[in-house]
């Protein structure tokens, strides 16, 4: 299914008023409806605080409660949404917390799969991460929704090299709130930096030095920590504070 285009940060939704309700009608609804969601929450179209409505969706969506019901656990698993009783469903804030143990579980796994590739360098698989590289250098800041796929290719593309194709899943589970934050950083983004990274990434993987490559990668993954003061200063409405649950 394609997912709907993101909403600029100046135009954000508190509703569901421009949420896409196209399904898919070969595909099962309840995983769509997921879908849909989550990507207007991890794009910040949908902002904490507002209210979603199983019955609504349902009706919007022509389908019964039970697919919806069904997305909203998984999103409420994720940390995405909060159930209130006798209130109401919400999109939940950032949780800070969250987004430094994720960091941990990504770069745990991250680092050790590029020191793998680096131990054994495939040609073939340089080659293409260069590819990679250039089209994310290519990509101007105006299409900065199109580099932060090619980012996610990127990451994809080593763990499965690596074999580590679970790994990637586990990361896939995990980083939703670090893509939150990644989103709300696109006025500022460090798109340069990124690839710059990447590129020392690459290129410690291509000169079998894999202590180099793993100390490339947790720096690149600790960039999220290092910006997310500004961040949150310029976003606070999106991020829980002290002793919030």
């Amino acid at each position: 299914m394609a997912f709907p285009s993101p909403v600029p940060h100046e135009a954000r939704v508190d509703g569901l008023q421009d949420v896409l309700w196209t399904l898919a009608p070969t595909s099962r609804v309840g995983p769509q409806i997921y879908a849909i969601l989550r990507s207007h929450i991890v794009r910040g179209d949908l902002t904490p605080g507002a209210a979603l409505s199983e019955a609504e969706i349902a009706q919007r969506f022509s389908t019964s409660r039970q697919p919806v019901r069904e997305a909203f656990i998984k999103l409420s698993e994720e940390g995405l949404l909060e159930v209130r009783p006798q209130r109401g469903t919400f999109v939940r804030k950032i949780d800070k917390v969250a987004i430094a143990d994720a960091r941990f579980v990504r770069e745990s796994i991250e680092a050790d799969i590029v020191k793998e590739l680096a131990t054994a360098p495939d040609a073939e698989l340089v080659t293409e991460l260069r590819a990679q590289l250039a089209a994310q250098a290519a990509v101007p800041m105006s299409r900065i929704f199109d580099f932060l796929k090619l980012d996610e290719q990127f990451h994809k593309t080593l763990a499965v090299a690596a074999r580590r194709a679970y790994g990637w899943k586990v990361i896939e589970g995990v980083k939703v709130q670090m893509d939150r934050v990644r989103y709300l950083s696109l006025r500022t983004f460090p798109k340069e930096r990124l690839v710059r990274q990447h590129l020392a990434i690459v290129d410690a993987i291509e000169r079998a030095k894999p202590d180099e490559a793993d100390r490339e990668m947790r720096a690149h993954l600790r960039l999220i920590l290092n910006d997310l003061p500004l961040i949150e200063e310029q976003h606070p409405e999106f991020f829980t504070s002290p002793g919030e649950p």
